[in-house]
């Protein structure tokens, strides 16, 4: 009885709120350093061959957990990605132990290159096979961090207690499109700020839609990169509030400048400050209030792959140097074991609608800015609010665009996730249909105020 005594007691209060102010619901946070407490082999890099050398600075999951019948989790953590293995397993105990349906809980990465390997997550990176003591030590992390993300969203729901939901949406411009051939960016910052009924606040959740690739592979201490000063700044400017980072359709943006030693650092100081002030800015000026429930929903689908290599292409492939054999080998491998090469990829979408006020969409993988902009055409972009690299991160997702232009997103990067052929040419509206399949109505734009 006695861990929910808190929420008893915030029930109740709330049930003192309710008869003057309906806006006012369960509102809970909480984070967990989730630094490694061993060395786990960093990821984001192939360049980066040196071991970890320590930590320069902490990483963290954070949770808000809102509503009081049907709550929801969001869980933000510093890392390239939480691959759906762990998501899914995180929801089975949340569901087990405390009721939460799986379209509850959204996890989303922060997709910083200067964090710890988790199992299942590009695991074609280092180009080379790891030895026992880096898999022990990946699994073990793995498995830490599995509990650390139950944990933390367990002592968020403990956490509720009166509050409120606000939101607002500003800019910052330190997104650059990183495509040879240049490409739009995405440069909206829209936050969501959780309040005690008298205004205090509690949490914020900020989205911005670059890549956390300002410190290179020289770094070899863990960092959380820009969105990571960016969540310092914002706390220590909020004294007692927890700062939450969320990641929206940056997959071909990184930050600008960037890189260098310690260069790379202050560029990553420089983002996350930028991107402090404009919360600050957003949160001290004009917010819309958003109820406290969300209807929550999620649906899978498949992504077909395009044709995949026959056998003599791989074994052709596997005598070249670098990604390409290692990647053919790997195939190989599998092919000669009896294993079905998989033709399509398993995807996740999920969308939070608050009302008519805000819908959130967690899309999964590394999303180029595309979706985004489609998406914000279609449905009021005031109201949009697009999540990348959450409930799981398989690779990227490319555009239309992007697969006739070719190239890193397009292609070379599956070699490092280990997918075997291009996307199809059918993602897009594979993904945007599902997403609208998902959103109200009442978010759309009218087909009428298109095209000026």
């Amino acid at each position: 009885m006695r861990r929910w005594l808190p929420l008893v007691l915030g029930m109740i209060c709330l049930a003192m709120h309710a008869p003057a102010d309906h806006a006012v619901g369960l509102v809970g946070v909480a984070r967990i350093d989730v630094t490694p407490r061993h060395p786990v082999r960093m990821t984001g890099y192939a360049a980066r061959k040196d071991a970890p050398a320590g930590t320069a600075q902490p990483l963290w999951a954070k949770a808000l957990a809102f509503g009081e019948e049907h709550p929801r989790i969001l869980i933000t953590v510093d890392n390239c990605g939480v691959t759906s293995v762990v998501v899914d397993e995180v929801a089975r105990r949340l569901e087990a132990e405390q009721g939460i349906p799986r379209e509850g809980l959204a996890v989303a990465s922060s997709h910083t290159h200067s964090g710890p390997m988790v199992r299942g997550f590009a695991e074609n990176i280092f180009v080379r096979d790891l030895t026992p003591e880096e898999n022990a030590a990946i699994d073990r992390y793995t498995a830490e961090l599995t509990d650390q993300l139950v944990e933390v969203a367990t002592k968020a729901l403990r956490d509720r207690r009166p509050g409120r939901l606000w939101t607002a949406q500003g800019t910052v411009g330190f997104a650059a499109n990183r495509r040879p051939q240049g490409g739009p960016v995405d440069h909206s910052l829209p936050i969501l700020v959780a309040t005690e009924p008298d205004g205090t606040v509690r949490a914020i959740v900020a989205n911005y839609a670059c890549h956390c690739t300002t410190l290179g592979h020289e770094i070899i201490r863990y960092h959380g990169d820009w969105a990571g000063f960016a969540q310092e700044f914002v706390e220590q400017d909020h004294p007692g509030a927890v700062a939450m980072i969320t990641i929206g359709c940056g997959a071909d943006a990184n930050p600008s400048p960037r890189h260098g030693a310690d260069a790379g650092i202050a560029f990553a100081r420089r983002h996350g400050a930028a991107l402090a002030a404009e919360v600050v800015q957003l949160v001290r000026g004009e917010r819309r209030e958003v109820p406290v429930d969300a209807e929550a929903r999620l649906t899978r689908l498949e992504l077909p792959f395009q044709s995949l290599p026959a056998r003599e292409e791989w074994e052709s492939r596997s005598t070249q140097p670098g990604i390409v054999g290692y990647h053919a080998r790997k195939q190989l491998t599998r092919l000669d074991r009896g294993e079905r090469i998989p033709e399509a990829l398993p995807y996740v979408v999920q969308t939070w609608t608050f009302g008519e006020e805000l819908a959130m969409v967690f899309l999964a993988g590394e999303v180029v800015v595309d979706y985004a902009l489609r998406l914000k055409s279609e449905f009021d972009p005031r109201r949009l609010w697009v999540t990348a690299y959450a409930n799981d991160v398989p690779c990227y997702i490319p555009s239309r665009r992007i697969l006739e232009e070719g190239g890193y997103e397009a292609e070379s990067s599956l070699w490092y996730y280990d997918r075997p052929a291009r996307l199809s040419a059918r993602t897009e509206d594979l993904v945007h249909g599902a997403v609208t399949n998902l959103l109200p109505a009442a978010l759309r734009i009218p087909s009428d105020s298109h095209g000026g």
